[in-house]
């Protein structure tokens, strides 16, 4: 312990903390995996092929535009009513069917989509794992200064963090730049910036009718107001891109007419 201690705080007078990452690409993926895998015992996954595919189909086509290490993303459809998305590290992103219930347009998914998949390309899951293991003296902190992955017990651990919460609540910062970021990636893919604004939009009126379904969004997010007058400026020097589909307006009819989607249950 004395020799992890003695490390860190080398590292800390030499650098900053935010420089400094102690979660390899690598090992990001391989906690993400062990984390999507902790995620689906608890999650109640949309058991619905073409939703499914639709949504793979978007995803795939917005991570051609996205910057950073090339994960293995990945795109999965919770059956909850709630508006809500999340990214595991290393490529797994996830989307409640609420978001194709409130949306109006494919530009709006696209905005959720492009957002979740910037947190990934940005690591900032990597940059809190991090974080947590300076704070704490642990999870694997020896054999990620040394140089050495920690195998799978290191990733199950850390997934274990991340699927307690901890992958929920980036910072204001980290959803700030994942709003910048999801903004290009979103413009760059073909679509239309004012999607994601919109989207904001439809959380606000929601949030007046519908207070459950936005709650688990807004303990996780900055208020929509915020995020739309940060994103202004961006969205009004973009022109054109894509709106809607009919994909999109047939997918959106198809969810409709499923039995209706679960309520999240109550995290205890």
């Amino acid at each position: 312990m004395r020799l992890i201690r003695t490390l860190v705080l080398l590292l800390l007078t030499s650098t900053t903390a935010a420089a400094i990452s102690l979660v390899s690409v690598e090992d990001e993926i391989a906690i993400g995996r062990q984390a999507d895998r902790q995620v689906r015992k608890t999650m109640a996954p949309l058991a619905d092929a073409q939703v499914s595919a639709y949504i793979r189909g978007l995803g795939q086509r917005l991570v051609k535009a996205a910057p950073g290490p090339k994960y293995p993303y990945s795109f999965s459809v919770a059956d909850y009513r709630e508006i809500n998305a999340f990214a595991l590290p290393g490529g797994p992103v996830w989307i409640h069917r609420g978001v194709l219930h409130a949306a109006s347009n494919e530009s709006q998914v696209a905005g959720v989509l492009a957002h979740e998949i910037a947190h990934i390309a940005q690591r900032h899951a990597a940059d809190q794992l991090t974080k947590a293991t300076m704070a704490n003296w642990g999870l694997g902190l020896l054999g990620a200064v040394l140089g050495n992955s920690g195998g799978a017990g290191t990733a199950q651990a850390a997934a274990g963090m991340l699927t307690n919460g901890m992958f929920l609540k980036f910072s204001r910062d980290d959803e700030r730049d994942a709003d910048r970021v999801g903004l290009r990636i979103m413009t760059r893919a073909g679509w239309d910036a004012r999607g994601m604004v919109e989207l904001f939009e439809v959380l606000r009126k929601e949030a007046k009718r519908d207070p459950a379904a936005v709650e688990v969004f807004f303990s996780t997010h900055p208020s929509p107001q915020d995020r739309i007058n940060q994103l202004q400026a961006d969205v009004a020097r973009s022109r054109g891109g894509i709106r809607d589909s009919n994909a999109f307006q047939a997918i959106k009819a198809r969810v409709l007419k499923l039995p209706p989607p679960k309520k999240m249950p109550t995290q205890g």
